[in-house]
């Protein structure tokens, strides 16, 4: 009750993870009797151990204390054992718990502000959101995240606007798809005008660059709202490596053939998928897999030989330039949106457990949910990776020798 020691052995290995990887250390304990606040004890504690670490390695270490309430504080020392506040704590589970160190003396710091509330918007107000991929939904899911108050979005499209998009992009205009602006600069200027500046940020690049990825790696939360698999993989590695959770959304439009040979629509559905870090992956889900990923590079390098395998755009079976899709679009994105409000702000009547993937179908007015149980966790062998080089582990990624010097 009175003193906390660190087993030498533990702490030696600690340090023979992160020293070849230059990564910090955080000595985390609980504080049974509900204290949220580092004690004397404690103090006494790091003045020991910190010193032994910087010996060993690193530049920059930390303790943290935890009670029975589930809530984090942090602070983060560096050589000279000057202490420096963590402003946040997120904890991303079944729900999304924020711990805020301006908040460590309210008696109530664990109660998450109420859905849909001032409260909900004032907190918005210090994350970031980052979205990948500005179209069909991206730009609806994006718009709503402005107006909901997030303080920070950050837009990762690398497409320009066309004027087939403009029946589906929220605030293209005739001009953009003359111009062919960049969408993420389309909707970044548009959410300056309601929102001021400093809110929302362009960034012109694929998400499999090594910009994107650093960009994104800095984010509170993800969204994701491509149509590619090689995007949504990216997007599941970066959520991944740097432990964010990630909101993923597609739509489809399957058609039939009918007796007459022409078509007809099968189905109208919507997927939302949410996936916590060190849960189960998109890839774990089946919503991509090494084989489709390879089928779809394919289909790009050489289209003449795999167009009979090709499926076409939203509708599936047949070709449209521009289809009219924005209702099902909104429809998407705003289950996307509202599946994390219930997650950072919870208000379902069941558990978010039960709600990994959210499937609609319009045409049978239908709509399902799966719980996280119900998909398997492979091994991931780059969770929590962080910002090791290569990013992502993948060589592509890798800092440039110019960078490096």
């Amino acid at each position: 009750p009175d003193r906390i020691d660190w087993p030498g052995a533990y702490l030696e290995k600690a340090i023979d993870i992160a020293e070849p990887l230059g990564s910090a250390i955080v000595l985390i304990h609980s504080h049974p009797g509900g204290l949220f606040a580092f004690s004397a004890p404690d103090d006494a504690s790091d003045t020991v151990v910190m010193p032994c670490l910087f010996e060993a390695c690193g530049d920059i270490h930390g303790s943290a204390v935890m009670t029975p309430d589930g809530a984090i504080r942090a602070r983060l020392y560096d050589r000279s054992l000057t202490a420096t506040p963590v402003q946040l704590v997120s904890v991303a589970g079944h729900d999304i718990l924020y711990f805020w160190e301006s908040q460590a003396r309210d008696p109530r710091r664990a109660r998450r502000p109420m859905a849909f509330t001032s409260g909900m918007t004032a907190e918005l107000a210090r994350l970031c959101a980052t979205f990948i991929g500005v179209s069909g939904t991206g730009s609806i899911a994006a718009e709503q995240a402005a107006r909901l108050g997030f303080g920070r979005n950050q837009y990762i499209e690398f497409d320009k606007v066309e004027a087939k998009n403009l029946n589906r992009i929220l605030n293209a205009t005739l001009d953009d798809a003359k111009t062919g602006r960049p969408k993420a600069e389309m909707l970044a200027a548009a959410v300056a005008t309601y929102r001021g500046p400093d809110v929302a940020f362009a960034i012109t690049r694929e998400i499999g660059t090594r910009e994107a990825v650093l960009a994104a790696s800095q984010s509170d939360v993800l969204f994701c709202c491509v149509d590619t698999l090689e995007a949504r993989q990216f997007a599941d590695l970066v959520a991944s490596v740097f432990v964010i959770p990630l909101f993923d959304v597609g739509v489809t439009i399957p058609t039939r053939r009918t007796p007459d040979g022409g078509a007809a629509i099968a189905d109208v559905c919507g997927r939302i998928d949410y996936v916590q870090p060190g849960g189960s992956t998109l890839q774990d889900r089946g919503v991509y897999s090494p084989e489709t990923l390879r089928a779809e590079y394919l289909a790009k390098a050489d289209p003449d030989a795999h167009r009979a395998e090709v499926e076409a755009g939203y509708i599936k079976g047949l070709a449209e330039e521009a289809p009219s899709v924005i209702t099902l679009n909104m429809r998407a994105a705003a289950a996307c949106m509202n599946e994390f409000v219930a997650r950072a702000y919870p208000f379902r009547l069941d558990p978010n457990e039960n709600y990994a993937r959210t499937m609609f179908s319009l045409a049978a007015c239908d709509e399902d949910f799966f719980a996280e149980s119900t998909f398997p966790a492979a091994p991931n062998p780059v969770f929590a990776r962080g910002d090791q080089e290569p990013l992502l582990g993948l060589p592509i990624l890798g800092r440039r020798r110019k960078e490096a010097a």
